[in-house]
């Protein structure tokens, strides 16, 4: 019998220190009580956070309906910054931006604002990826920040200042859609950039909550969704909380022996713990849960890998949806399969009732996929760094 008994796996690190407090990391019970610390009267609360979430204000000081006296005292004793960019990209196609963001420590993280036409399916959307970790502990080898290693965990409000960036950049200057549609907010959340959501556990839920909370920017908790390579202990908590967030699986091979030639993680959580987790999901949420899976030209793209894996997820029946996504090229010498090795994996799964879509390929151009800047950034200031101390 498995055990899935959650475990400190999921725990979080030593938060990074700060000198001022953090205001996007805060609950608006938090505000609340920050505020009335220092003697102010509970709506100063609700007019702190409009001004933060509804009027996407960077400084204090443009906070107008707020007393002279606390924009001061605000100014000195907490932040509404975030990270600071270091580099900007879009896509030729302006429909793919990318930020390599500098945290008060130094260490550097990305993330991705994805604006999507309207479908049959649904209406236009801009869709923020967001990084949970400066690097991340789990190595998978496709992935280019599997192999920078873990630096530390994300505070709350590090997390939550990736989306307020994209979010004021909208505001700014509205996308417009193909169809006319205006989009001038964010609408949708992928916790699938740098980092493993569920190693950080804490920290990425109050995120959410913080993002979902009506005095934030009140997205949908149905419009974000949390990616894992397979943190049983993780699954087994979310199939607990109220918020109702998406899953997404990383599961990238049908079978143990392939999966761990890519994913070290398969030694701890094997395919048969962690579908075992995502059926209490599936049990307890009664949500699809969304299974990932990187298409690698010659290791497992072929009709016998869709058959094995439409076998593997049968128990899930109509609650699981597979997202094919060929590899972005990496240091690992990984290909993506051609177009024709896509459509006769997507056939086979189709055949065998399994729901399936292939993940529109984004920001090639820019080095969007996840890690993939950092490391292209990090190698360009290396002869820098040599030159320094020698």
């Amino acid at each position: 019998m498995l055990d899935l008994t959650p475990s400190s796996e999921t725990t979080t690190a030593t938060d990074q220190p700060t000198t001022r407090a953090d205001l996007l990391g805060m609950s608006f019970a938090e505000m609340q009580a920050w505020l009335g610390e220092r003697g102010q009267p509970a709506f100063r609360a609700r007019q702190l956070a409009g001004w933060i979430y509804d009027s996407l204000v960077a400084d204090f000081a443009e906070m107008r309906t707020l007393p002279a006296m606390l924009r001061a005292q605000l100014a000195r004793e907490a932040t509404i910054e975030g990270p600071r960019m270091r580099t900007e990209l879009a896509a030729k196609d302006g429909r793919t931006r990318k930020l390599l963001l500098e945290l008060a420590d130094g260490r550097l993280i990305e993330t991705v604002l994805m604006l999507y036409p309207a479908t049959s399916e649904g209406r236009a959307r801009a869709t923020v990826c967001v990084s949970t970790q400066a690097g991340c502990a789990y190595g998978c080898t496709f992935c280019a920040t599997g192999q920078m290693g873990f630096d530390r965990h994300l505070t709350p409000g590090e997390i939550v200042a990736q989306v307020i960036y994209f979010a004021r950049e909208l505001r700014h200057q509205p996308w417009q859609a193909p169809d006319g549609e205006q989009i001038d907010h964010v609408t949708n959340l992928v916790f699938m950039g740098m980092g493993e959501p569920l190693h950080n556990y804490d920290h990425t839920l109050k995120a959410l909550r913080i993002l979902n909370m009506p005095e934030g920017l009140n997205i949908g908790a149905r419009h974000m969704t949390v990616s894992t390579v397979g943190l049983v202990p993780g699954i087994l908590r979310l199939a607990e909380e109220p918020l109702q967030v998406n899953l997404a699986i990383s599961l990238h091979a049908p079978n143990n022996a392939m999966r761990l030639r890519t994913m070290p993680v398969t030694r701890k959580y094997p395919i048969e713990a962690v579908l075992d987790a995502c059926r209490v999901y599936t049990e307890r949420t009664n949500r699809q849960v969304t299974f990932e899976y990187v298409l690698l030209a010659g290791e497992n793209d072929r009709a016998e890998h869709a058959r094995e894996l439409a076998q593997l997820l049968s128990p899930l029946k109509q609650l699981c949806h597979v997202n094919l996504i060929p590899v972005n090229a990496t240091a690992a010498g990984y290909r993506p399969p051609s177009g024709e090795a896509i459509r006769a994996f997507r056939e086979t799964l189709r055949r065998s009732g399994v729901s399936n879509s292939v993940r529109a390929e984004r920001g090639d151009d820019i080095a969007a996929a996840c890690g993939q800047l950092h490391t292209r950034e990090t190698r360009k200031a290396a002869p820098d760094r040599t030159e320094s101390e020698s």
